[in-house]
């Protein structure tokens, strides 16, 4: 066979349903990804989490979240069944030509479906058949479905210059900021808002018009998905998971996963391992 260069690439194509695996909370909850993601919606609509405020989504549209950027994606009853869409899983470190911040991007050109569909078609194809040299294939598949996005953010700015951005939407985005890197530690919302120069009162105010929820909701969703993602995916004790959460004791810990999820964490670690794929 001969070498392919791009033989570790992990570069991967999935459906919603795919990557909801295990439970709509991987999506719906507030958190962040080690990779890029790509999401190109064909049916339904639901709300999204992104680029520090939450948006309606629904058919044909793309959304681009970078690696480490907050982001929830909730198609609301009708769930992640099979046909709502595809997502292109990228890793951090690819060598890709990637826009740099968040994208939501409804394309109504009908040519422009057909492109991306054409494209996600091909890589599936390749990543399915795993032909000699697929890896490069779909490598090259990816830069140019990367090419089609930057060419639709240049139609969209065309069409649609960016507005001003808001004092609002700026502290909402610096403090999805702060989701990704201290949700872990023992901060509380007084020290959060600290942090970014504001009354607790004001980021709450401002979250909630620019989020649809309060500061304090947003950052006990992150903690949340954390939580169920260590206890379905790990055999770290609970103590510890708490510890690492900025819990100060299990107790508390437990109280607070009972009031969210409806479970103690050792009977939701069950629920969530027993759910695995």
């Amino acid at each position: 066979m001969p070498f392919d260069p791009s033989e570790n690439t992990k570069i991967a194509l999935v459906s919603l349903a795919e990557l909801a695996k295990g439970g709509s909370w991987r999506l719906s909850l507030a958190h962040d990804r080690d990779h890029h993601l790509l999401i190109w919606i064909t049916r339904g609509q639901g709300m999204a989490l992104i680029d520090g405020a939450r948006r309606g989504v629904g058919i044909h549209n793309a959304l681009f979240i970078p690696a480490r950027h907050l982001m929830a994606f909730d198609l609301g009853r009708q769930g992640f069944g099979p046909g709502f869409g595809q997502a292109l899983v990228i890793p951090a470190d690819t060598l890709l030509t990637l826009p740099t911040t968040p994208q939501h991007l409804r394309i109504r050109d009908v040519t422009a479906h057909a492109e991306i569909s054409l494209l996600l078609e091909a890589l599936g194809r390749e990543q399915n058949t795993r032909r000699a040299l697929f890896q490069s294939a779909v490598l090259a598949t990816a830069e140019l479905v990367a090419i089609w996005l930057h060419r639709q953010i240049d139609l969209h700015l065309e069409n649609n210059p960016p507005p001003r951005s808001s004092a609002g939407r700026t502290l909402s985005r610096a403090f999805c900021a702060r989701l990704v890197t201290d949700y872990a530690s023992p901060a509380d919302m007084g020290d959060h808002a600290a942090a970014l120069g504001v009354t607790p009162t004001h980021l709450a105010r401002v979250c909630r018009a620019e989020i649809g929820t309060t500061a304090a909701k947003l950052l006990a969703e992150r903690h949340v998905h954390a939580a169920r993602q260590l206890l379905g995916e790990t055999d770290v004790p609970v103590l510890d998971i708490a510890r690492h959460l900025g819990f100060g004791s299990a107790a508390y810990f437990t109280r607070f996963i009972k009031a969210h999820t409806g479970l103690v964490p050792t009977a939701l670690r069950r629920n969530v391992q027993n759910r695995q794929p």
